[in-house]
């Protein structure tokens, strides 16, 4: 099976969790963890490893983490690492929510390797744009 892992500081994982199930329904291929205010790493990392406990070495895992280097990220990595599981696993950093979307897409179009990298950062990078507002006060809400 393969599985979306997201990793955060914050609430951040969770949220954007939620937001998956509000917009795609709820799914067994998704798991979220976050590091929350007060949490050390060690705390983080083995309720980390309980969640992961499910996975077996058959299994592959796309990763988003919120940044990198963070120890949300690093922690979940070393985790797969020790679970052989690194082989199997892409990850990404700056997650966002079109990056989600876009590697579930990916996970139910069957794409692997590369096809799966490109695709989940192409979505991840789309989803970013700066809105230009008109602040002309003769402009309707339509030029928005």
């Amino acid at each position: 099976m393969k599985y979306l892992l997201i990793v955060s500081h914050g609430t951040f994982a969770p949220g954007l969790h939620s937001v998956i199930n509000m917009l795609m329904g709820s799914r067994d291929d998704v798991l979220s963890y976050s590091m929350v205010d007060g949490m050390g790493a060690e705390e983080y990392t083995e309720n980390l490893v309980r969640i992961l406990e499910p996975l077996t070495s058959d299994d592959e895992v796309i990763v988003l983490g919120d940044i990198i280097g963070g120890s949300p990220l690093t922690s979940a990595l070393n985790i797969l690492a020790k679970m052989n599981l690194l082989p199997h696993t892409t990850a990404f950093s700056g997650a966002n929510l079109p990056m989600a979307i876009g590697a579930l897409m990916a996970i139910d179009d069957g794409l692997t390797g590369d096809a799966l990298a490109s695709a989940v950062m192409n979505e991840g990078k789309n989803g970013v744009n700066q809105i230009v507002l008109s602040l002309n006060e003769a402009d309707d809400e339509e030029d928005l």
